[in-house]
């Protein structure tokens, strides 16, 4: 079965465009001019990954975004970023919604079936099948995208839950920010690379006192430790 591409960009001439090349590619399309028409399509069918264009008629990028992944039957869904926008401000705002990638336009073809293919390759070769991760009291369901800790659910940014998860399913193993950054955002870790203490101090107070098994390793990093 052919890798779908669901790309969202309100000028046709630039879905003409990215639609030939990711063709070439051997990836299937599914177009879309807004961001309604893309949650309407989710509802129904599940795409491999996700083209995002900022500027949009109706709900922005930003929106859409924020939607998917704050929708269980959405979260896992990969989505890159497209924008004419270069501003850093833009691309920490997209990145801490739970992108998982960023181009600004204009970018060449290469680089962007690249990118593509990186995001997919991180997608699917960082979450084992497993569904549900128990550490202690914590159970961690990476497929509805919950965290549960003593039968009360706990709500997670995108960004939390994959620092959560990356921990959890490396118990022990010390992780450094930079470690952390590739593995959230890949090539626009440089971006927010002061950000990872901020997400981790989050991260435990949502966590409570479950928030302990998250062990600062000072001048190295984080892990997960019983």
């Amino acid at each position: 079965m052919s890798t779908r591409i669901a790309v969202v960009d309100d000028e046709p001439d630039i879905i003409h465009l990215l639609t030939i090349h990711l063709n070439k590619a051997g990836f299937e399309v599914e177009s879309f001019l807004n961001g309604s028409s893309l949650l309407k399509f989710l509802s129904r069918s599940t795409p491999d990954l996700v083209l995002l264009d900022l500027m949009l008629p109706d709900l922005d990028g930003f929106e859409v975004c924020r939607i998917m992944k704050n929708d269980t039957k959405y979260s896992s869904i990969p989505i890159i970023m497209l924008t004419a926008k270069g501003e850093e401000h833009d691309k920490v705002t997209g990145l801490n919604l739970g992108a998982d990638d960023y181009l600004t336009k204009p970018f060449s073809p290469k680089e962007l079936i690249a990118r593509v293919k990186a995001v997919l390759r991180r997608t699917t070769t960082s979450h084992p099948k497993q569904e549900t991760l128990f550490i202690d009291n914590i159970s961690i369901n990476q497929e509805r995208f919950e965290v549960i800790i003593d039968k009360k659910p706990v709500t997670l940014t995108p960004v939390e839950f994959k620092i959560l998860l990356l921990l959890g399913q490396n118990q022990g193993k010390v992780f450094s920010r930079e470690r952390i950054l590739d593995h959230l955002w890949g090539n626009e870790k440089t971006v927010i690379d002061r950000t990872v203490d901020v997400h981790i101090k989050n991260l435990r107070d949502k966590l409570g006192p479950a928030g302990n098994l998250i062990k600062n390793i000072r001048g190295v990093g984080y892990k997960l430790q019983i």
